[in-house]
């Protein structure tokens, strides 16, 4: 089963492996399109996706060659748990050992929350440290940009801003209490992940606007958080004389144990478009558990 559609409530939602199908390209796995009753088209963009797993990194094996993303290429299958309930399965991975399952459950009136469990089967992360990193490529909206509340200056909690200029540029946003350094080896890549911003979030979500929704990403999970941004990610739109961004983020675990199993949670909300203290309304019920 390559992909399968979700519903309930105003959502109609195509979750898909990294495989091909029509328009849609090989590689990008995840929710494939996001619709709302509300909303003519995906915030998606057709040929890729959202809350696409993109790579896997240590600093040192990412930029062996075929390695950069690995999650694109190495095999994985999907199941269908219910109507508005499905599952990513991919085995460990050639380079990394890493195994994982991604939980996509929808639920009224426009939520997606996803549940990525992952298991590390082999000490192969040269630098101690496991990074994630997912990719959202939007679909050439009007405005580019993420907000969330934080600042440049300790303790800042003010409404901020993030449209970098562009590809890998001051692109990972961390939060206000994010001291750690990865290391990385000598490479020839760009990488978001490893270009820091100035800009630090205080509390763990962003949102973005789409046509006439808001698109709002919340996170829950032991480990770090990280934002990141491109301005051009998902390549031109040349209908609209404009590129797509994407909105992505990063779980860092500085420390892993072989054979754990480790948890991500987070919640995609896409609503027509609301105020910023309903964007708060919505952060603070997910984490009472609403």
């Amino acid at each position: 089963m390559a992909h399968t559609q979700l519903k309930a409530g105003d959502l109609s939602v195509v979750i898909g492996d990294n495989g091909a199908d029509g328009e849609h390209r090989a590689g990008y796995n995840g929710v494939w399109s996001l619709k709302h009753r509300a909303c003519k088209r995906s915030p998606f963009v057709p040929a890729y996706a959202g809350l696409n797993l993109e790579h896997v990194f240590d600093g040192a094996t990412e930029f062996q060659p075929g390695n950069f993303f690995e999650p694109r290429t190495a095999p994985m299958t999907l199941s269908r748990i219910s109507a508005r309930e499905a599952e990513l399965h991919q085995p460990p991975t050639p380079a990394t050992s890493l195994e994982s399952w991604t939980r996509f459950t929808l639920s009224r009136p426009h939520y997606v929350d996803m549940q990525f469990r992952f298991r590390p089967h082999l000490r192969v992360f040269r630098h101690g440290y496991i990074g994630l990193f997912w990719a959202s490529y939007i679909h050439a909206p009007e405005d580019k940009s993420i907000y969330f509340p934080g600042g440049i200056r300790p303790g800042e909690s003010l409404w901020s801003q993030l449209c970098t200029q562009e590809h890998n540029d001051e692109s990972t946003v961390r939060s206000m209490t994010d001291d750690t350094t990865l290391r990385f080896e000598p490479h020839d890549k760009g990488t978001l992940y490893a270009a820091m911003s100035r800009l630090r979030y205080a509390e763990p979500f962003f949102y973005g606007l789409f046509e006439n929704m808001t698109l709002i990403f919340m996170f829950d999970g032991p480990g770090l958080i990280r934002f990141a941004h491109s301005p051009s990610g998902g390549g031109p739109d040349q209908a609209r004389r404009t590129t797509c961004p994407a909105w992505d983020f990063q779980y860092i675990l500085p420390e892993y144990e072989v054979g754990r199993e480790y948890t991500l949670r987070m919640r995609l909300c896409f609503r027509p478009r609301c105020t910023r203290e309903q964007v708060m309304e919505e952060c603070r019920g997910w984490k009472k558990g609403g």
